[in-house]
């Protein structure tokens, strides 16, 4: 079970800072939130360290780099045992074109988050994640707008 881990208000400032752009430079980080270079970088590594930034990453514009169709895909199987799970989470993880994969409560049992190029891509992802692992029931959504997208947790 992970355990929140306290912070204060100039970690907040600093988190808040590095979800919008974790590549500026320490002094500019310093100068946003009211802290030396020094004191933000020390900041930052015992946030590192105790695992509250797990990595940073560059945010990519899907459209620009031809992968313009972002699906949702709602999974119903009829298996529950341990080892599909192991075979089904493997399966999903190694697909790329899968961003997200959430086990659920209700009616579905899975919800997939995909990115790929047009409904020809999709069906190639549909057709082998299907050869990977037998599922009951696959459907899938497929965004028309993109009314809000981020990455950017509520501090």
């Amino acid at each position: 079970m992970r355990h929140m881990v306290d912070i204060d208000d100039a970690d907040r400032r600093i988190l808040k800072q590095l979800q919008r752009d974790a590549g500026q430079s320490l002094d500019q980080l310093g100068d946003a939130v009211g802290l030396s270079r020094n004191a933000c970088w020390r900041r930052v590594r015992a946030m590192e360290a105790a695992g509250i930034i797990r990595g940073r990453v560059c945010l990519l514009d899907p459209e620009k780099l031809g992968l313009g169709l972002s699906v949702i895909m709602q999974i119903r199987t009829n298996q529950h045992a341990p080892d599909w799970l192991a075979r089904f989470s493997s399966a999903t993880r190694d697909m790329p074109e899968i961003l997200g994969v959430y086990r659920m409560t209700g009616d579905l049992d899975y919800l997939i988050r995909a990115r790929v190029s047009d409904m020809k891509d999709y069906d190639r992802l549909y057709r082998q994640l299907i050869r990977k692992i037998p599922l009951s029931d696959v459907s899938a959504s497929f965004v028309m707008e993109e009314i809000k997208e981020t990455t950017e947790l509520p501090l």
